[in-house]
């Protein structure tokens, strides 16, 4: 009963991290469209997002008080967050959604690496596996080109943040409600670019929103960043940081489909993109199936 009762509950939290993702799918097409710099656009993003769950607390009288070491670890872990989008956007803005969303593909092998070097634990060669097969998948949708080398090296970065950022915090969810995680976290990272801004004299003109940016900006920051960030932190109680990684592997696609759906290019997907989109879901899909086997072939021996 107990066992059923567990797998219930990671399936209720895979169908979540799936909806997650299909609306981090949309910030792709959100972040081409609004014309502020990549680090006005996060600014103001997770200024809405903050006030948006603040708004939230007060609404449901949640005690959102943490003490100083916890505090200080999501302000910190927020500096990773912040870092992701910034060059997440930038990097959309140096090259296209399509490139900078293949790029982000690479978080896969970057927790692959990285999760078992932090946290102490032998590396697993079917996560390596997994995330080669990955980054194969959506360099099979489409080539890069040598005019985006810059939006190239931001995307991967951003992917490394993505990465480090995904393994903190599945220690710091065992602990701490999600909202109040996302909340210090976001909050976080508006102190770092608030910091930056005013550092590099970013408040001046060119952060100033049009009136379709304020309303990009307002979907981003609410049912975008708030509402899916705090159900990505909800799953991680759950999920392992390489799963969570794994599945988000869904947005480039996710995001390419919403893009072409927007644009009216549905009819430009190529070949390459049906063969890369069928690699990665069936890497995503066969990955706990040959997880499952090899726990039961060692069992045996």
């Amino acid at each position: 009963m107990g066992q059923s009762s567990g797998h219930s509950s990671i399936n209720k939290n895979l169908v979540l991290l799936h909806c997650t993702v299909l609306v981090w799918g949309f910030t792709g097409t959100l972040g081409r469209l609004i014309s502020i710099p990549a680090v006005g656009l996060v600014w103001y993003r997770v200024l809405i997002a903050t006030a948006s769950l603040f708004t939230y607390f007060i609404i449901s009288k949640t005690d959102f008080r943490v003490n100083k070491m916890s505090l200080f670890k999501l302000v910190a872990n927020g500096a990773l967050v912040g870092g992701h989008w910034i060059l997440f956007f930038a990097s959309i803005k140096l090259s296209t959604v399509a490139v900078t969303l293949v790029c982000l593909s690479s978080m896969t092998l970057f927790t692959a690496i990285l999760e078992p070097l932090i946290n102490k634990k032998r590396i697993s060669k079917l996560e390596i596996l997994s995330g080669i097969l990955i980054i194969c998948g959506i360099v099979l949708i489409f080539k890069f080109e040598t005019r985006y080398t810059k939006g190239i090296i931001f995307g991967l970065t951003s992917a490394l943040f993505a990465s480090l950022f995904a393994i903190f915090n599945s220690k710091l969810v065992k602990n701490l409600k999600a909202p109040v995680i996302a909340f210090y976290e976001l909050s976080g990272a508006i102190l770092w670019i608030t910091i930056f801004l005013i550092l590099t004299n970013g408040f001046n003109k060119t952060i100033i929103p049009t009136h379709a940016d304020i309303v990009y900006l307002v979907l981003l920051g609410t049912i975008c960043t708030s509402v899916a960030y705090v159900m990505g932190v909800y799953v991680m109680r759950e999920l392992s940081a390489f799963r969570v990684a794994l599945i988000t592997n869904l947005e480039p696609v996710y995001g390419i489909i919403i893009a072409f759906f927007f644009f009216g290019d549905l009819n430009k997907m190529t070949p390459g993109f049906w063969a890369g989109a069928i690699v990665i879901l069936s890497t995503i899909m066969l990955y706990p199936v040959t997880q499952k086997q090899l726990s039961k072939r060692r069992n045996r021996q």
